[in-house]
């Protein structure tokens, strides 16, 4: 398959740099009511219930066993990106990946600021450290193979579920054929130690953790997100095989050139 090539010759309104100023106060406006609008959605997300987490999980991560409260890492909050890599998988999602290659650089300010980033996947540890190894990364990921936190936050879907195709995603009942879908949930722990499940968000609620996009946003061309799919498919990869050839699936998983497998295992198509 040919590689997707953007087109940056476009026909658009060139004015004088008087104009320009002018039509540029006004759409400032605009923008400031969107921060303004922004801010006050945030103190009333800080604002939302929280629910006492009781169950027990506990996960496997590079020294062994760890529990829930362990992620905290002394901390008292705590942000999980739940990341698709399933059992099975021989490799992580091509969206998750994206979105991961942003957490390394926020790390020490996050942990500066009394809060945890922890990476959860179903995917035994020791495929997930092989491809965190593979992509550089350095944050901590971890695995829920032996628990079921996945299933908890309505990330992954049982066999069931995925027989019925109806499965609770994004708060609200949805068809699935997916063993695994995108997330981030956060978390507090009190003084006493007890865990609260604070907020989650799914789908492209997670757009706001892409910092990539917010670059491309203001550039003159935006996301420019051009292919069948009309979202990452279009141009996003692992960023170890930007130029290893291949493509992204309507689903979202990517495929070498002279390969039918995937990453992902999927039917659904997946986007932020």
């Amino acid at each position: 398959m040919e590689k997707t090539v953007l087109n940056a010759t476009i026909d658009h309104p060139v004015v004088s740099t008087e104009e320009w100023f002018a039509i540029h106060q006004q759409h400032l406006k605009k923008e400031k009511e969107l921060t303004r609008l922004r801010d006050k959605l945030a103190c009333e997300r800080q604002a939302l219930p929280w629910t006492k987490v009781d169950k027990e999980y506990v996960f496997d991560g590079p020294g062994g066993k760890v529990s829930l409260a362990d992620l905290f890492d002394g901390r008292n909050q705590l942000i999980i990106q739940h990341f698709m890599f399933g059992p099975d998988w021989k490799e992580g999602c091509v969206g998750c990946s994206f979105q991961a290659d942003h957490n390394d650089s926020v790390m020490i300010h996050l942990n500066n600021h009394d809060v945890s980033l922890v990476v959860v996947s179903r995917a035994p540890f020791n495929k997930i450290e092989a491809f965190k190894k593979r992509m550089g990364w350095q944050f901590k990921w971890v695995s829920s193979f032996e628990n079921d936190f996945n299933y908890d936050y309505h990330v992954s879907f049982k066999k069931d579920e995925i027989n019925k195709g109806k499965g609770i995603y994004n708060f609200s009942e949805i068809d699935v054929h997916e063993e695994e879908l995108p997330g981030f949930s956060t978390f507090y722990k009190n003084k006493t130690g007890e865990i609260f499940h604070t907020y989650s968000a799914y789908a492209r609620g997670t757009e706001m953790l892409v910092n990539t996009y917010n670059f491309l946003d203001i550039a003159p061309l935006g996301r420019n997100e051009k292919g069948s799919e009309g979202n990452l498919t279009d141009w996003v990869r692992h960023h170890d095989k930007y130029n290893a050839g291949g493509y992204v699936d309507a689903t979202g998983k990517y495929v070498a050139e002279k390969e039918t497998g995937s990453c992902c295992g999927g039917t659904e198509e997946i986007k932020l």
